[in-house]
C-alpha cells in the first residue's frame, strides 16, 4: 500500500507517460524510435542520484511497481500462444535453434574480443549467457559472486539492465526497418529471457506489423519461456562449461604467443 500512496514517483511515472506518447514515433534513417524507449532514456535521467528528483524509498517502489507490471506484461503476451499454437509446433525446430544463438553468439564473438581487451576469468561469466537473474545464480553456485566469473556476469547484468532494453528496441527496429528477416524471426530473436528487453523488442515490432500481431506475441513469448526454461539447462551443461574451455584456450595461446616473442627479443 506505500507504492500507493507514493504520490511522487506516481506523479513522475504519469508525466513521463504523457511526455512520451506526445511525442509519439520519430524514424531516424533506419532506426524508428518508439515512446517507450525515450521514456526509459527520461526515466532514467530523473532519477539521477545528482539531481534529487526522486530517493531511494522512491526507487525501491518503482523496482516493485516494475516487477508486478512485467509479470502482467508476460501474462498478456502468453494468452495469444493458445491462438497461434499450430504455427508454434510447426516452427518447433526454429524455436530450439534459435535458443543456440543466444548463449553461441555472446561466447564465440563476446569472448575473444573481452579477452582481448584485457579481462581475464571475469569474461567467462561476462560472456556465457545474456547475464540475467538466472544465469547469476549459476555463476553464485559454482564461482560465487566475490569471484571473477562472479564479477563478470554481476557486470553484464547492470549493463543489461542499463542498457539491454534501449539496445533490443534499437536492434529490433533496425533490423525490422532493413525487410531481411521474417518478423517471427525477430519475435523469436526478442524472447531472451528477460521481460524488459522483450518488451523493448516487440514493441516496435507490433507497430511495424499490426497485422501479424498477435503472432509475434505468441512466438516471443513462447521463446522467452524456453529461454527461460530450457536455456537454464543449456548455460548449466553446455554454455559454461565451453565459456571456461574456450577462455582457457584462448589465453593458453596468447601466453604461448607472448612467450614466443619474447624468447625472440
Amino acid at each position: 500500500m506505500d507504492i500507493l500512496k507514493d504520490s511522487k514517483l506516481l506523479l513522475v511515472s504519469l508525466f513521463i507517460i504523457l511526455l512520451a506518447e506526445a511525442i509519439g514515433q520519430i524514424k531516424i534513417s533506419l532506426v524508428m524510435v518508439f515512446p517507450m524507449l525515450y521514456s526509459m532514456l527520461m526515466g532514467g535521467i530523473i532519477s539521477f542520484p545528482k539531481f534529487k528528483i526522486l530517493n531511494e524509498k522512491n526507487m525501491a517502489h518503482a523496482t516493485s511497481i516494475m516487477s508486478v507490471a512485467l509479470v502482467i506484461l508476460i501474462a498478456k503476451l502468453s494468452t495469444s500462444v493458445g491462438a497461434s499454437w499450430e504455427k508454434i509446433i510447426q516452427a518447433g525446430g526454429a524455436l530450439v535453434l534459435q535458443e543456440v544463438g543466444h548463449f553461441i553468439g555472446t561466447i564465440l564473438l563476446g569472448l575473444p574480443l573481452a579477452i582481448m581487451l584485457g579481462m581475464g576469468r571475469e569474461a567467462v561469466g561476462a560472456t556465457y549467457s545474456v547475464g540475467r537473474e538466472p544465469n547469476i545464480a549459476i555463476i553464485e553456485a559454482k564461482y560465487g559472486l566475490s569471484s571473477p566469473e562472479g564479477r563478470g556476469v554481476m557486470a553484464m547484468y547492470i549493463c543489461g539492465t542499463l542498457y539491454g532494453a534501449v539496445w533490443m528496441g534499437i536492434l529490433a527496429s533496425v533490423i525490422a526497418g532493413l525487410d531481411i528477416l521474417s518478423p517471427l524471426a525477430l519475435a523469436m530473436g526478442a524472447g531472451v529471457g528477460s521481460g524488459s528487453m522483450l518488451a523493448a523488442a516487440v514493441a516496435p515490432l507490433l507497430e511495424l506489423y499490426p497485422d501479424q500481431a498477435a503472432d509475434i506475441q505468441a512466438f516471443s513469448s513462447s521463446a522467452n519461456l524456453m529461454s527461460s526454461v530450457l536455456g537454464l539447462y543449456i548455460y548449466i551443461f553446455f554454455s559454461l562449461p565451453f565459456a571456461s574451455y574456450l577462455y582457457n584456450k584462448f589465453k593458453g595461446k596468447r601466453a604461448t604467443a607472448t612467450a614466443d616473442t619474447n624468447k625472440d627479443n
